[in-house]
């Protein structure tokens, strides 16, 4: 069985040749992250073509995520690039410095001096220095330095417990947005999201634009913590991005609330994808650490759909070799995977027939020990919900729609596949179950489920189930 949970690599200076990122894709990136924190809107362009030809070269979909960069809440620019803090001095933080020095630093976040008061605490460099608030005067942060340290340009601050009031959305965001749609980008992540309203804003700012992309809600603020089940509401998926996060609610309450975002996006039929420091230590080393594969093992084993990259492919020596290496710890961590189907389905209620049809076909699969499951559909909704739930059988995506295709590029546990669909029913489905041999997923005399819609090309039409062993027809 192929490997169920998918792989989010970031694009930058490492992987940006033809060469690296088709033999990156090969390894087995299912996604491709464009960080719009750096570089112009024709780099993006230029990255997003490079993906599409790579994967066309392959003869496959990968989808492309735009992330977008959210509130810049950073120190400012120090004249000699750095200097060291040194604990129990004072230190200013000055919203009017236009260069900073050993006694002060400005502020790309002008409000920050309205977001504090004394002693509160401000984690700069991902908390590699604590500062503690003395006084607020103006635009002047006077601060006690408790954990010092050497502090550069341009170095992020965070606030512990949260309580920075940035919105989600920046102008330069919104310019972003019409980027990542002309580029037609799969997945738009949202940076900093508080609450649902931030999401509703990027789902108003994205139709605008004219996209379909889905949204992916970034939880990376203590406020989000609060507001999660509403977060994930208003969301299409939710990456669970762990530095930010661990800064402002601190490192141990990580792993818990891991598994809470994870169990609670599934419940709600939502994707998640698990990022920020997985591989970390192959930015240098050709092989992980034993703690990096237990990592990425317990996200596979939490349910997540996808497990993601950032500076290992963006900026590593070893990018082919870390995606290959993930894949790898993914493919074994599923060897372990409990089914749960029955424990799934109870008190459950479904009120949609597609949704229904999904779940029965899951549950037949299971108990049936089917092959594989084929999904003919339009939109990907039957696959996105029988990804919801393990039956311990593949399920393959059967679509026309080449965007849909790629959008499930990110479902866990689902294999996507070209397939022209018509009216003609029954040659549709023998042209699945031709596919399915062509592709070498399915033997004659295989039981398999298919799903489809009648009438057949109808979006969110599904509502039949069978029952087929492979080469009956003939």
């Amino acid at each position: 069985m192929e490997r169920a949970t998918k792989i989010v690599a970031t694009l930058g200076p490492a992987s940006s040749s033809q060469d690296v990122l088709t033999r990156m894709l090969a390894a087995g990136v299912d996604v491709v992250r464009l960080n719009f924190s750096h570089g112009t809107a024709s780099d993006h362009q230029e990255r997003a073509r490079l993906v599409r030809d790579a994967a066309t070269a392959l003869g496959r979909e990968v989808a492309i995520m735009a992330d977008l960069q959210g509130p810049k809440i950073r120190v400012g620019k120090l004249a000699n690039g750095k200097v060291a803090l040194k604990t129990g001095q004072t230190y200013i933080l000055d919203a009017d410095c236009e260069l900073g020095n050993e006694e002060r630093v400005g502020l790309d976040y002008k409000e920050l001096p309205r977001d504090v008061e004394p002693e509160a605490v401000l984690l700069l460099d991902d908390g590699l220095i604590r500062l503690r608030v003395e006084s607020v005067l103006g635009n002047q942060i006077t601060t006690r330095v408790e954990v010092g340290g050497v502090l550069s340009n341009n170095k992020g601050i965070n606030r512990m417990g949260g309580g920075l009031t940035a919105p989600a959305l920046t102008p330069k965001d919104m310019d972003d947005m019409k980027t990542a749609v002309a580029i037609e980008a799969d997945y738009i992540a949202i940076s900093f999201p508080k609450n649902k309203e931030d999401m509703y804003m990027a789902r108003q700012l994205l139709r605008a634009a004219g996209g379909k992309a889905l949204l992916v809600a970034k939880i990376e603020r203590a406020e989000a913590i609060t507001a999660l089940e509403e977060i994930i509401d208003a969301s299409d998926a939710i990456m669970v991005a762990r530095g930010d996060l661990a800064i402002e609610v601190g490192n141990a309450a990580v792993p818990g609330l891991q598994k809470r975002m994870i169990r609670l996006a599934r419940e709600r039929n939502k994707i998640t994808i698990t990022a920020t420091q997985m591989m970390e230590s192959m930015i240098v080393n050709p092989v992980p650490t034993r703690a990096e594969v237990s990592d990425v093992a317990n996200a596979v084993l939490d349910g997540t759909d996808a497990v993601m990259l950032s500076a290992e492919t963006a900026a590593g020596r070893y990018p082919v070799e870390t995606v290959e290496a993930m894949s790898q710890i993914c493919a074994e961590a599923e060897k372990f995977e409990e089914v749960k189907l029955e424990s799934d389905f109870l008190n459950r209620t479904f009120t949609r027939i597609d949704q229904s049809v999904a779940m029965a076909a899951l549950f037949t699969a299971y108990h049936l020990r089917v092959k594989a499951i084929a999904a003919l559909t339009q939109s990907g909704s039957t696959a996105l919900w029988m990804s919801r739930h393990n039956c311990g059988c593949p399920i393959f995506a059967l679509t026309p729609e080449v965007p849909a295709q790629r959008k499930m590029a990110l479902y866990r546990n689902v294999r996507t596949f070209y397939l022209e669909q018509s009216n003609d029913r029954e040659g549709v489905l023998r042209a699945a179950e031709d596919l399915l041999l062509a592709k070498g997923q399915v033997q004659f005399g295989d039981l398999i489920v298919l799903t489809n819609g009648e009438p057949m090309g109808k979006s969110g039409g599904t509502n039949a189930l069978k029952i087929v062993r492979v080469g009956e027809h003939r």
